[in-house]
Order: structure tokens, then sequence, then C-alpha cells
């Protein structure tokens, strides 16, 4: 085995490595996202939510982590779309957005 071998073993391994963390860091969003809306009556709509952002933040420990932001829809009535976000830092939650016509909300996670 060459080094051009072991660097193709190794790209390989963190590609794999970054689709598993991208798809349990995704199932953690809809999870509270869902928590969020069920909270406040309303409902997830397609039941999934679509990534918006993807970047690298420090957390306050100074950790380098994975900072993504997903978009989402959900409806209070089922005859109405609308937009919110959610927002993770590594597999953390930091902020459900809901943009809530009745009173601007926003869920704040700790």
């Amino acid at each position: 085995m060459d080094l051009l071998d072991l660097f193709g073993f190794l790209l390989l391994g963190g590609g794999a490595w970054f689709w598993l963390d991208s798809l349990n860091a995704r199932q953690q969003a809809i999870s509270a996202t869902k928590a969020a809306c069920n909270s406040e009556g309303l409902q997830l709509l397609d039941d999934t939510v679509a990534i918006h952002r993807l970047s690298l933040r420090r957390d306050s420990a100074g950790v380098l982590r994975i900072h993504r932001i997903y978009d989402f829809e959900y409806s209070d009535t089922g005859n109405d779309r609308t937009a919110g976000s959610v927002v993770l830092l590594g597999k953390r939650v930091l902020v459900i957005n809901l943009n809530l016509k009745r009173t601007p909300h926003l869920q704040l996670l700790h």
C-alpha cells in the first residue's frame, strides 16, 4: 500500500463519517422541530427538514464544530405553509425559529 492508497482510504473514511454525522444531526433537528411544533399545536409539514447552510463554528469551550441551519415548513390549520428554521452546533440544538403569525416566537434551547 502506497501513500496514495492511504490518502484514498482516509478520504473515503472521512466522507463516510461526515455522511453518517449529517444523518444523525438531521434526525436530531427533525425530533427537536417536531417537539417544538407539537408544543405550539402546530403540524410539521412533510415531517422533514432541509439543509440551508453548513459551516464551521466554535462552541463555548472553543472546540470547532459543524454549524448547520435547517429550514422546515409547518402549518397551524393544515391549509397554509409557514417557514421556520432550526440551528444546530454539532449535535446540540441551539435555536428553533417559528415565525408564528399570532405572535413572533423564538424558542431558545440550552
